[in-house]
């Protein structure tokens, strides 16, 4: 529900005159605060308690609340929790009017979330600049994450339609060869086209895959799993042995050494097994995927510190640069893909953080651009079992 006309009322950018819902169960101060914010150029609606206001948010939704703490039936503060609740009342400026007045009452009311608090009785002046500041900044903020969902948007856009075509032109131009030709291919080229098909339809099917899985996490369903198919684990070690080789071929491809340290004796863990080799594999392919030249390797190591065990993914390759180490885990981020022509839709990190986060531990990341980069995965160790 928005705010209509275009236009600036006191300063504020708005398509319409900002709508003011005050809840205040003492009539004379209500129809003051009205009176008050009327002639400065808002709309105001007005509730005698919270249970009323709540029923006239149903009906149109204010740009921003002030309420009154003290009030019969549903006081201020459970008003608050109540708007905060609504899917349409999280950014919502809140703002407490009240004669409390000590320090403890101002405290715990921004405790709670709210924007600001007035002590009665108030300025009408410092009441409408309260309200126009934070109104203000609700805009601000309102028009950076539309921008920022704006951009989000371009980007999953340009890599699913990279992604995307990117296959499928192998899949068709292949079957179109072999389907035109089929009679005067010789078995090597009726091969290699049935290779081309097959890179294709694996690369989909790792988009489809990581999509899912992407769903999954949201809607906690990879949450439970965790919960029902983990297990106390003595043998991290082979379990990271077991997906070191199977990243092995791919690495003599990229003709890099990928190496494995373990050192034993390791604590127990508890792990789903599945979802952790999954985790893992992800943070190997992306090593070897940006380690390249003469001399390049990659390097897992499982070692104790303290009360977790840890296991790390070093490489000698590109390195990341470090403006953008606190954008590596941010959905569909791809650093100098342009440069780079890496594959995938820059979910790889997020899913593996997300299944590590999951087991109760954490990825965390050391770059330096042009010499390699350190994935470490932490995982808290079982120290007494039950």
């Amino acid at each position: 529900m928005k705010s209509a006309v275009s236009g600036e009322i006191l300063g504020v950018p708005v398509e319409e005159k900002p709508r003011i819902l005050v809840v205040e169960d003492h009539e004379p101060i209500r129809e003051a605060i009205r009176m008050i914010l009327e002639d400065e150029g808002f709309q105001v609606l007005t509730a005698a308690d919270g249970l009323e206001a709540l029923q006239m948010m149903d009906r149109a939704r204010p740009d921003l609340i002030v309420a009154d703490i003290m009030m019969p039936r549903m006081d201020g503060r459970a008003f608050y929790r109540a708007v905060r609740e609504r899917p349409d009342g999280l950014t919502i400026p809140f703002i407490f009017l009240t004669a409390l007045g000590t320090k403890e009452d101002i405290l715990q009311g921004k405790e709670m979330g709210a924007e600001d608090y007035l002590v009665k009785p108030f300025d009408p002046q410092e009441l409408a600049l309260v309200i126009r500041s934070r109104l203000r900044r609700a805009r601000e903020i309102q028009q950076a994450r539309a921008a920022e969902l704006d951009h989000l948007k371009q980007q999953i856009v340009t890599i699913l339609g990279h992604e995307l075509r990117t296959p499928l032109t192998y899949i068709i131009g292949y079957t179109d060869l072999a389907l035109e030709d089929m009679h005067t291919l010789s078995p090597a080229a009726l091969q290699e086209a049935l290779g081309g098909i097959k890179r294709g339809a694996d690369r989909l099917a790792r988009l489809i895959n990581d999509l899912l899985l992407l769903i999954r996490l949201d809607s906690g369903q990879t949450a439970e799993e965790v919960r029902l198919l983990s297990e106390v684990r003595t043998d991290l070690a082979d379990i990271v042995q077991a997906v070191v080789c199977q990243y092995q071929p791919q690495a003599n491809s990229a003709g890099l050494i990928l190496e494995y340290d373990r050192k034993e004796p390791l604590p127990p863990v508890r792990i789903c097994e599945i979802l952790f080799k999954d985790a893992l594999g992800r943070l190997i392919d992306n090593a070897i995927k940006f380690t390249r030249g003469k001399g390049s390797w990659v390097r897992v190591a499982v070692r104790t510190d303290g009360d977790r065990v840890e296991v790390s993914v070093a490489d000698n390759g590109v390195g990341i640069p470090e403006a953008e180490i606190p954008n590596l885990f941010e959905r569909f981020r791809q650093i100098n893909r342009e440069k780079m022509e890496q594959q995938g839709v820059g979910l790889g990190l997020v899913i593996a953080r997300d299944l590590i986060r999951l087991h109760g531990g954490d990825i965390t990341v050391q770059s330096q651009f042009g010499q390699g980069s350190t994935f470490t995965i932490w995982l808290p160790a079982v120290l007494y079992e039950t």
